[in-house]
């Protein structure tokens, strides 16, 4: 018979998350900054309460199913480790799951984008009684969450039913502000945190917040102290997040593929961006993204290839003409400098305003620039006509990629293509 386990909790955990660590009652969101341990106490939580109450299992949700392997999974694996029980528990990849050996307990993860999976569930062992949806501001319909919502049901003895929701706030517009944050309910534990309370963090870590204090006041309240962000003042407002079919876009006999690349490094992310235009509609699907830091121009290139772009008219930003030509070296002979000009940044911003922007849900870097894109204000509270230099990397890619569309367009041999499959994935291609 195995030894007996002993944890010290508040060690482990660390400070500032003494309320979600006892409630029990039927909601406990957490909406927090970035390093604000919100995720990793969560895993701790339930791999911590799964060995305390010997009939629980634990449903972990995410928009899509894929996302859970560099995510909820890896980060329970974490936890497990730092609890210093891996002995206890068995982790698999396929399908992904995870048990707890002595009882059978087990995690089941699934995604809102095979909703039978999710209706279907059931456990050998005790009862589904706890979810977790992790980055829950990317469930845009509030729909989808209920669903889940009515799923966890039933007797489950002395056991409580909860569902964890941990994210990044962006808009103060989404559902889950009003559901949760302005909800007076016994049975919501709404909180937000924010990396002050994470003394795990590195001194290099804090300094990159006090640099986003010192030099971008509004990204450091929303992603370093955990605020809503607020959205008026937004540059587009003729925007929408909608499920399409790319393929059908692309039969469309004015359809124009866009491509557009903006770098970045430590601070600020690389974005790429695809887009296919209907001028005759006067629409722009936003179909696929890439939004990364720290990304030397040969990773840029793969990524690229990867997604199957490599042949592809690419607009990328002309202020870095040195890894526009080494992109090149690198196999995108498409890749060129955006004509940026006197005024560029109004010009780009007037364009993308003449169109419908129809974004696709997976596109969740577009989403949340979009949501906080606004125009800077002077000191009166009124519009300087100029936007914040915030929130805008994926939007300049956008910029770069529809100066096309200021010329005529010759659908027979101007660039047509796109990849096979939604989003970016393999390299088969098919003209338009």
């Amino acid at each position: 018979m195995s030894q007996p386990t002993t944890i010290d909790v508040r060690k482990t955990i660390g400070s500032g998350y003494g309320r979600f660590w006892n409630f029990k009652g039927r909601y406990r969101v957490v909406k927090g900054g970035r390093a604000s341990k919100k995720s990793a106490t969560a895993a701790l939580w339930f791999i911590y309460n799964m060995m305390k109450y010997p009939k629980a299992n634990t449903l972990v949700i995410r928009k899509t199913y894929n996302a859970h392997k560099d995510s909820t999974y890896a980060q329970l694996k974490w936890a497990i480790n730092r609890l210093g029980v891996r002995h206890l528990w068995d982790v698999k990849k396929s399908p992904l799951e995870i048990t707890y050996k002595p009882t059978g307990q087990k995690i089941l993860f699934r995604g809102l984008d095979d909703p039978m999976s999710i209706t279907s569930i059931t456990v050998d062992n005790g009862y589904l009684c706890w979810c977790w949806f992790e980055e829950a501001y990317q469930v845009l319909n509030e729909d989808d969450f209920d669903k889940i919502d009515m799923s966890i049901r039933g007797d489950t003895g002395e056991l409580f039913k909860q569902l964890t929701l941990t994210f990044n706030p962006w808009n103060e517009k989404h559902w889950l502000n009003k559901r949760f944050f302005q909800a007076d309910d016994p049975n919501i534990l709404a909180m937000t945190t924010n990396y002050t309370c994470n003394e795990f963090l590195g001194d290099d870590d804090r300094d990159l917040f006090e640099w986003m204090k010192q030099n971008s006041p509004r990204r450091y309240r929303i992603e370093g102290l955990g605020d809503w962000g607020i959205a008026e003042g937004a540059v587009f407002e003729n925007w929408e997040v909608r499920e399409f079919d790319w393929h059908e876009i692309a039969k469309r006999k004015a359809s124009v593929g866009c491509y557009g690349l903006d770098f970045g490094f430590k601070v600020d992310p690389s974005a790429f961006i695809a887009i296919i235009a209907d001028p005759e509609t006067k629409e722009l699907y936003f179909f696929d993204e890439h939004y990364q830091k720290a990304m030397m121009n040969d990773a840029i290139a793969e990524m690229i290839k990867r997604k199957g772009y490599a042949k592809e008219l690419i607009t990328a930003d002309s202020a870095d003409q040195k890894s526009i030509e080494d992109i090149r070296r690198y196999g995108i002979g498409g890749i060129i400098a955006a004509q940026k000009g006197p005024d560029s940044i109004r010009h780009g911003i007037q364009r993308l305003q003449q169109y419908k922007i129809i974004v696709h849900p997976d596109c969740e870097n577009t989403i949340i620039e979009l949501s906080n894109y606004v125009w800077a204000t002077g000191a009166d509270g009124s519009m300087l006509g100029k936007p914040i230099d915030d929130f805008n990397h994926i939007l300049d890619a956008a910029r770069y990629a529809t100066e096309r569309l200021d010329k005529p367009v010759d659908v027979k041999t101007n660039l047509k293509r796109a990849p096979s499959t939604l989003p970016g994935g393999g390299i088969r291609r098919k003209r338009f």
